[in-house]
């Protein structure tokens, strides 16, 4: 039989980063969430954090996090079934999701805080890559995520929310400065170009669809999408913007296509923990709803 005040010790060591933070979170001593989280790894037989400045679980930390999540989520429904059950003051629980940062800087995030305004959670977010999400529902970091990748995760449920549409613009001054023989594999090859981070494929996929061959593009590294925009406008680069996010912009004259009516649409899709709870569902329908909206249809 698994401790779960241990394993309340472990996620809340996760989650705040510290065992101080986590000790003050769950109103015990430092000393006793060490002691709960050493019994938990001598009855698994192995490390569940690593100890550090955040300490970060082990993969099989991080799969015990993902369970007492799945508990805590059960827990939940059964309070709300059995009110004579639930804690004084009505207690809400963690749940964890990862979704790239365009889609929460657009769409996502009001669809999220829609739910967890009427719903009794604490949402946990984190941001990576479309093409690389997945990973955290694999990890069991999470227990959602809006991803690139069709294929479920082993253990979860998947459904396609449509598609994003981006768009290759730049301010018109930076547009007349090095694109004035036209847009192509050479002047792509001089121009800087704006990079969220190593993982953005993006411009990369853009151009080859262009060129119909790899150009090696000079880059700037923004890990903003709001960032990448105010560069964009300033002359910094050209980049790949979601066309919800500037379509203002496009239309006021402030940024320009490079190649007008050359979009790229990057299928998303919403990837679920199977057997989780109804809360986690009552997200997912809210996440559907605005992606349907919102995006692109596939």
């Amino acid at each position: 039989m698994l401790d779960y005040a241990a394993l309340h010790a472990l996620a809340a060591v996760v989650r705040e980063g510290s065992f101080d933070r986590a000790a003050r979170a769950l109103h015990v001593t430092p000393s006793a969430i060490s002691q709960r989280i050493r019994l938990l790894e001598d009855r698994v037989g192995c490390a569940l954090v690593v100890r550090g400045q955040p300490c970060v679980p082990t993969d099989t930390g991080r799969r015990m996090c993902q369970h007492i999540d799945r508990v805590r989520l059960l827990e939940q429904e059964l309070n709300d079934a059995l009110p004579a059950l639930a804690p004084e003051g009505g207690a809400r629980v963690n749940l964890p999701v990862a979704v790239n940062a365009d889609s929460l800087a657009t769409w996502f995030a009001p669809a999220m805080a829609a739910y967890a305004a009427q719903a009794p959670v604490l949402m946990a977010v984190s941001v990576d890559d479309q093409d690389h999400t997945a990973e955290w529902l694999r990890t069991g970091a999470v227990l959602a995520a809006v991803t690139g990748t069709a294929r479920p995760a082993t253990g979860c449920n998947s459904q396609p929310l449509g598609a994003m549409r981006y768009v290759a613009a730049a301010s018109p001054a930076f547009v007349a400065q090095h694109f004035t023989g036209g847009v192509g594999a050479g002047s792509l090859a001089q121009a800087p170009s704006l990079l969220f981070n190593t993982k953005d494929e993006l411009q990369a996929s853009w151009v080859r669809r262009l060129c119909h061959r790899h150009v090696e593009l000079p880059r700037h590294t923004l890990p903003s999408s709001h960032a990448f925009v105010t560069a964009a406008l300033a002359g910094m680069g050209w980049g790949m913007f979601p066309l919800a996010m500037v379509a203002l912009q496009l239309a006021e004259g402030a940024l320009v296509e490079l190649v007008p009516g050359a979009p790229l649409d990057v299928p998303l899709h919403w990837q679920t923990a199977r057997a989780a709870s109804g809360l986690l569902d009552g997200l997912t329908r809210q996440i559907v709803a605005a992606a349907r909206a919102a995006l692109q249809t596939v």
